[in-house]
């Protein structure tokens, strides 16, 4: 199952579930296993792997969309029982969880789930993934400049949000400027 590591991270990112992200990326598997004649030969395999992903995950989430909220008795018992195995198991986390939060820091996270939906994927394909525009195109069905727009905008509300963080932390102060300047534009002229 070649690839399987960032499917599972981009699943996470999109269901922002590590259940339903397991659960899209078997089912994007089962897909291309079954559809793999359409598979056109030559073409990037990874890049059709994650547009089976991405449309497996659109799907899901309209199904769950259409289906009402249904409550189970078992859900809403509140023993001392399920109130402790639901604390216990909040603190073990899945491998999964702590290879995602040891590769990104936790606030890079956040301001990466924060972002619209379309923003985030082109971010993530892009500088997660590693794709190049014309392959994440592909996968979202968008064109090119769409992508490239979607990127700039994602990462323009990525640096306000990581901006925002330095200035809360101490890293910059309010009225220092936030563009970094280049070399060039500090060093003073020869005369």
């Amino acid at each position: 199952m070649p690839f399987v590591d960032s499917l599972y991270n981009t699943a996470y990112r999109m269901a922002r579930n590590a259940e339903d992200a397991e659960d899209l990326v078997q089912e994007a598997y089962f897909k291309a296993y079954k559809y793999y004649d359409k598979f056109q030969e030559g073409t990037n395999f990874r890049a059709w792997l994650f547009k089976i992903l991405k449309n497996t995950f659109i799907n899901s989430y309209r199904k769950k969309q259409s289906i009402p909220p249904q409550s189970d008795f078992a859900d809403i018992e509140e023993s001392f029982e399920s109130q402790v195995s639901d604390q216990v198991s909040r603190r073990i986390k899945s491998p999964e969880q702590e290879l995602l939060e040891n590769v990104l820091d936790e606030d890079v996270q956040r301001a990466i789930d924060d972002l619209p939906v379309d923003y985030r994927m082109a971010v993530v394909l892009a500088d997660l993934e590693g794709f190049s525009y014309k392959e994440i195109a592909e996968i979202l069905d968008v064109p090119v400049g769409t992508v490239m727009s979607r990127l700039y905008r994602g990462r323009k509300l990525m640096e306000a949000a990581m901006l925002e963080y330095a200035q809360e932390h101490g890293y910059l102060r309010s009225g220092e400027p936030t563009k970094m300047r280049s070399r060039r534009d500090t060093q003073t002229p020869d005369a």
